[in-house]
């Protein structure tokens, strides 16, 4: 037996008791004639003593030899400490050994094995295996996985069963690139890794199981952003005999759910707003709603009065910033700075104050009297404290940037406080967007989105009008999860299909099965499939994924740690009849 108890739940009601420990070695503090070890494990840490009064000096002198993170095994008695650590739970007592195994040596780590560590980003990743033994790892790794074992208990509570669905697929045009992989007894021939489920999922509720849920691995071979994973993991959903509402009330109650158990906070009902008014009030469709600074359109109140920035702008646009009025020159120079960075690529702001006196001064006051300017500051509905930033340009430019703005104030004022959740659906987004490149439609969601019922004539009429019958759930600033009311009948396929240019050839080829499935008593049915990596980095006050996931890649999308991907022999490329001369 390696171990009676852990590391981590021994306490002042196991006094006297001998016990059996296993860990790694985290600290040795040597005295000479007493020697303190931290032993350490997944559950803990436990605090071991050797003295020369009651250790043998064969004991002491195995202990003088140990090193960091040695692998080892004591038998010892439990005692109480002299000097007790209220920090840990294990702080009341020690143990007193009385026999010492060297299970494994180990090398001096590359860094420390501490919370605060000395190792950088790419070193850490490099032995991850090291860096999962941290603390903050590791409890994000454990934080992950209740998560996952809540969702899988809210959706099996909902009659929801969990389906596995093929890894090996076969490549579809539509969407992100795929990462494909050979076969070789298929000459010629080539598998796809899943961007999703979707096609699978749409079969499960033709073959009737009504409700599929799976956490699922997907992958997308796209330029990486940061934070971005070319292997994700999304808990995917399928219902079957449902309406968009449906969907919304089940996996609104999922995150509720969720924030309650992990916050003890009440969300209420989620807000709903359309595409069309995130994109006004926001200028994108994923806004954070745990502050205002909504948009103010100044068009009327701004143009004709010689300014050419604004008039021969097709948006001027605004927010209000409360209570900053006083910022300095310095302060307002560095917002200017952040607009104009390449990843913004605004060419400038201006600003209007209302003074704490009432009156009202910008940085454009050659242009603007001091009456024009308070009708601006009457259309923000300024108090006197607050500070006005404009922006103008073409309308989705200048949405971006003002949106990009909005969300760098946020953080500067400290008002994204991640330990609030601020869920809400956007609903009714376009479901066709036009690609001036290709000259053709592309599906804003996928292609086997269904219009809005009301929309359907517009596919005809003004496809480019047409509203998808589809949802985005966002949380703090995130989208992390989106669906839709699926096309359900052969002929609405057909038809989106021809939309979006495929020929009947290649929409027989690439999605034939789908087809011929739904000759076959296809259900009305719908679906949501919500990013975990993300829900769980936000569920937990964080918005960095990649803290947590086991294994995952850097932005360049390589494993540092097992040198992937490398290359393969040319006896591999050759048996893969993927041999170049």
């Amino acid at each position: 037996m390696f171990r009676s108890h852990t590391n981590g739940e021994l306490s002042l009601k196991n006094l006297n008791e001998t016990v059996t420990l296993s860990g790694w070695v985290q600290t040795i503090r040597d005295k000479g004639f007493m020697i303190w070890i931290d032993l350490r494990d997944r559950y803990g840490v436990t605090q071991l003593l050797l003295d020369e009064e009651r250790s043998t000096e064969e004991l002491m002198k195995a202990a003088k030899n140990l090193g960091r993170e040695f692998v080892i095994q004591v038998e010892g008695k439990v005692i109480e400490r002299t000097s007790k650590n209220p920090k840990i739970p294990t702080g009341d007592i020690e143990i007193l050994v009385e026999t010492l195994t060297i299970l494994n040596e180990s090398q001096l780590p590359p860094f420390t094995i501490e919370d605060e560590t000395d190792g950088g980003e790419e070193l850490r990743m490099k032995y991850r295996y090291l860096d999962i033994r941290r603390n903050p790892v590791r409890e994000k790794l454990i934080f992950r996985s209740k998560i996952a074992q809540k969702v899988r208990n809210y959706l099996s509570d909902q009659n929801f069963i969990e389906v596995e669905t093929p890894v090996l697929i076969k490549s579809t045009p539509e969407g992100a690139r795929d990462f494909v992989v050979p076969s070789r007894m298929n000459e010629g021939q080539f598998y796809a890794l899943p961007q999703s489920p979707q096609t699978f999922k749409q079969l499960l509720m033709i073959g009737g199981m009504d409700r599929y849920f799976q956490i699922v691995k997907c992958f997308r071979d796209e330029d990486l952003r940061a934070d971005r994973q070319p292997e994700f993991t999304q808990i995917d959903c399928e219902l079957a005999f449902v309406e968009q509402e449906d969907v919304l009330q089940i996996f609104e109650g999922l995150a509720s759910h969720l924030i309650s158990e992990i916050s003890g906070k009440e969300t209420g009902k989620f807000p709903r707003i359309t595409y069309e008014e995130a994109m006004q009030k926001y200028g994108n469709d994923k806004p954070d709603i745990r502050f205002g600074m909504e948009f103010v359109e100044l068009n009327e109140e701004t143009k004709g009065k010689d300014f050419k920035i604004f008039d021969e702008a097709e948006l001027v646009v605004g927010i209000n910033v409360e209570n900053c009025a006083e910022y300095t020159r310095k302060q307002i120079d560095a917002l200017v700075d952040f607009v104009k960075k390449p990843q913004v690529g605004a060419s400038g702001l201006i600003w209007i104050k209302k003074q704490a006196d009432g009156s009202v001064t910008s940085s454009v006051n050659k242009f603007f009297d001091e009456e024009s300017l308070s009708k601006i500051a009457e259309k923000f509905n300024a108090k006197a404290g607050d500070l006005m930033l404009i922006m103008s340009g073409t309308e989705n430019k200048v949405r971006a940037q003002l949106s990009a703005l909005r969300m760098e104030l946020g953080n500067q004022l400290n008002l994204r406080n991640p330990k609030d959740f601020a869920p809400l659906w956007v609903l009714d987004f376009p479901l066709l967007e036009w690609d001036e490149e290709t000259e053709r439609y592309h599906a804003m969601h996928h292609p086997f989105t269904a219009p809005k019922p009301e929309d359907e004539h517009l596919l005809t009429e003004n496809p480019g009008k047409a509203r998808a019958n589809a949802y985005d759930l966002v949380l703090n600033g995130n989208e992390i999860g989106g669906g839709s009311v699926r096309i359900f009948n052969k002929e609405m396929q057909s038809r989106m299909f021809d939309l979006l240019g495929f020929s009947k050839e290649d929409a027989e080829a690439q999605f034939g099965f789908l087809m011929n499935a739904f000759k076959y008593g296809a259900p009305p049915h719908a679906g949501i499939a919500l990013g975990f990596d993300r829900l769980v980095a936000i569920l937990d006050g964080n918005e960095t994924i990649r803290d947590y996931i086991a294994f995952p890649k850097n932005n360049s999308g390589r494993d540092v740690m097992i040198d992937a991907p490398s290359k393969i022999s040319d006896e591999q490329l050759e048996e893969l009849s993927l041999k170049l001369n």
